[in-house]
């Protein structure tokens, strides 16, 4: 395969690859279906020479501009079983996957283990970027391995849960290998002695409204996405990056002293002794719950969403995410992080 035969499209919309809906676009874009594209793109100087920019469900950024170089967005498909153990199942999806329906294939499967990762929008590839979680399950506790291709030297990867450095909405591909590795599938490992994962209190809570005492996998899924939808705004509807703040990670004294003047605070211990807090409660306390700035705005019904109200471009997102960081630091000392990565 040769550069010519790709399908390369120059000044292409972005507008219906990420999900806060922004209109931004692309010098060059190129839907990736297989290794071979990245192999053939290596091989032409000048199109290996653009700025990179890695694209799966578009999920996890803001387009503040738009982009000087190459969008390769990840297009790649399959998924299947591809052995066992005395502990876990294996399951291999493509990079280019869409997250949530894999979590839907393997319940099928009668497969648990990804139920309480539900709903979580974005594709496969982009899962161990991000290490992905929700509901008390991170991707790195049902994680294997992962294929990933070096574009500088074009070597194939294969990266065990150590080599990919883990670490909460963290991976060594926001470190080491940050725009180098291009991860190309995801090999996850689904425990045969399956316990439902209720540590959350919304969970437990949605399920036993439900009275369902001993649920399934599937009750587990089911009551993940009922709750998140409740939450959350379908990005079809409504633009959205899903939760736009990690929960910040505080010592626990700093967590002492703000409890003495906050006694409803929400927090949650960690295995090393430090706590996290909820963002979405921090920012509710400041006011901003269904506020807006210009044309973005908070979610009315999950203060840790941010949302385009319509026609709201990168840099209003911005704005308004900046202007609720400084709120928060002045009531509470503590500094919000963003999610999403700014292009």
């Amino acid at each position: 395969m040769t550069i010519s035969m790709l399908p390369l499209q120059s000044d292409f919309s972005l507008r219906q690859h990420n999900t806060f809906g922004i209109d931004a676009k692309a010098q060059a874009y190129l839907p990736v279906t297989s290794v071979e594209t990245l192999h053939a793109l290596r091989s032409d100087a000048a199109a290996s020479a653009l700025p990179r920019l890695v694209l799966g469900g578009g999920s996890n950024l803001v387009l503040t501009q738009d982009f000087p170089g190459l969008v390769l967005h990840m297009c790649s498909r399959g998924r299947d079983i591809v052995g066992e153990d005395d502990d876990a199942v294996y399951v291999r999806a493509a990079a280019g996957e869409n997250w949530h329906a894999l979590v839907l294939w393997t319940l099928e499967q009668g497969l648990g283990g990804l139920e309480n990762l539900s709903l979580i929008p974005g594709s496969v590839g982009a899962a161990p970027i991000q290490n992905i979680g929700a509901y008390g399950v991170e991707l790195q506790d049902r994680f294997h391995s992962l294929t990933a291709i070096d574009v500088d030297s074009g070597e194939i990867l294969t990266l065990d849960r150590k080599a990919c450095a883990f670490a909460y909405r963290d991976s060594v591909f926001k470190q080491r290998l940050r725009d180098r590795a291009i991860v190309l599938d995801v090999t996850l490992a689904l425990p045969k002695r399956w316990q439902p994962d209720l540590r959350y209190a919304d969970v437990a809570q949605e399920l036993d409204a439900r009275k369902l005492s001993q649920p399934t996998a599937r009750d587990v899924s089911d009551a993940v996405i009922a709750i998140r939808t409740r939450k959350l705004p379908d990005p079809t509807l409504v633009g959205n990056a899903g939760s736009f703040f990690k929960n910040p990670i505080v010592s626990e004294r700093q967590r002492n002293a703000l409890l003495e003047r906050h006694p409803q605070l929400v927090n949650y211990v960690q295995p090393d002794g430090a706590y996290k807090l909820a963002a979405g409660w921090l920012i509710d306390q400041c006011g901003w719950k269904g506020k807006s700035l210009g044309a973005a705005g908070v979610y009315e019904k999950q203060a840790l969403v941010l949302v385009n109200r319509g026609g709201a471009t990168g840099q209003d997102v911005v704005r308004l995410a900046q202007a609720v960081q400084a709120d928060v630091l002045a009531r509470f000392g503590v500094a919000l992080e963003p999610e999403p990565i700014f292009i």
